[in-house]
């Protein structure tokens, strides 16, 4: 039985990682139980446990707070990331590190790819930068994600809930792209790699790409709400914010797609059996369905496959893992 140690295990991606790994020997390390930022902790924690894997998914992940505080930012993600993996060299684990499409300035027009070099443009993304270059990618997995949402922790699928109950008309963009990714969706294939020891880059996310604006409106829709009553489309961003973070948040999983080995499929909730990908939840609009009814409190939470009828959104960016 392998042993894992999850790190961040109350966050988002955290939560769902270690039941994921229900069938494993793992280790759920919140930050209440394990500060990823001292050095001395963690070496104690790896050393005393003596996993066969970490999953390290603590990170300091508020972006807007970042901006604030650098110092903590970079303690946090990028130091921390350090001492992980000199507590994972000390007793031979393996590191699976969870970053972020923030790395990137959202400045390239096509989806990003594993080998497209970095240029984070906030400190979140440079301090979560830092880490991926802590660990060593032909000896580690680096899994990047985007836009991730789950029933745990705070997402912009409640975000948008709470705010429709706030407000009477609500404003998002629609010239920022992205790929929503849903936590337990996410969590096998981390899983999979951590154990498998896959190393390098890994770009692994919900298929099918859509701006907030579009984001939003499904969210309400799937919520029994009226989408063209609450949300108003913004068609140009603000200069500094789009300075600041960047338009394209797409990525494309490449690494996975070239090789030849392909891996299986995540997940049977599958809305198309046609779809020839390996990171495969049912179109991400189900997911909004159950997220959104349970944040509402509209009627009964109906199996993902009752939902198989929601039109899709154009899918001309799609990030497949494996063919």
């Amino acid at each position: 039985m392998t042993r894992v140690l999850v790190t961040g295990a109350a966050g988002q991606i955290g939560r769902e990682v270690v039941e994921a790994c229900a069938g494993d020997d793992v280790i759920a390390a919140d930050h209440a139980a394990l500060d990823v930022g001292d050095r001395d902790a963690v070496l104690q924690t790896i050393t005393s446990i003596a996993p066969d894997v970490v999953v390290h998914a603590g990170a300091w992940t508020a972006v807007d707070a970042c901006e604030g505080d650098p110092d903590r930012a970079f303690r946090v993600n990028a130091l921390g990331t350090r001492y992980v993996a000199e507590g994972a060299r000390r007793v031979g684990a393996w590191v699976c590190y969870l970053s972020t499409d923030y790395v990137f300035d959202g400045t390239k027009p096509e989806p990003y790819v594993e080998w497209d070099a970095p240029s984070p443009v906030s400190v979140y993304g440079r301090s979560k930068l830092g880490g991926e270059w802590e660990v060593d990618g032909a000896s580690a997995t680096i899994v990047r994600t985007s836009w991730v949402c789950g029933l745990h922790g705070n997402n912009m699928v409640k975000t948008i809930l709470r705010l429709a109950g706030e407000h009477e008309k609500l404003a998002f963009v629609d010239d920022q792209r992205g790929q929503p990714s849903f936590a337990d969706d996410l969590a096998p294939m981390i899983r999979r790699l951590a154990v498998e020891r896959r190393p390098g880059v890994f770009h692994v996310t919900n298929q099918g790409a859509v701006s907030w604006f579009e984001f939003a409106r499904a969210v309400l829709e799937v919520a029994g709400l009226d989408p063209a009553a609450l949300v108003a489309e913004i068609e140009k961003m603000v200069a500094d914010v789009l300075a600041a973070f960047g338009r394209i948040d797409v990525l494309v999983n490449s690494a996975s797609t070239f090789n030849r080995t392909p891996l299986e499929k995540v997940t049977e909730r599958d809305w198309d059996s046609n779809l020839d990908t390996n990171l495969k939840a049912p179109f991400f609009l189900s997911k909004f369905a159950a997220v959104a009814m349970r944040e509402r409190g509209v009627g009964k939470i109906v199996n993902i496959g009752d939902w198989a009828g929601i039109r899709p959104y154009p899918g001309d960016l799609v990030a497949p893992l494996g063919q």
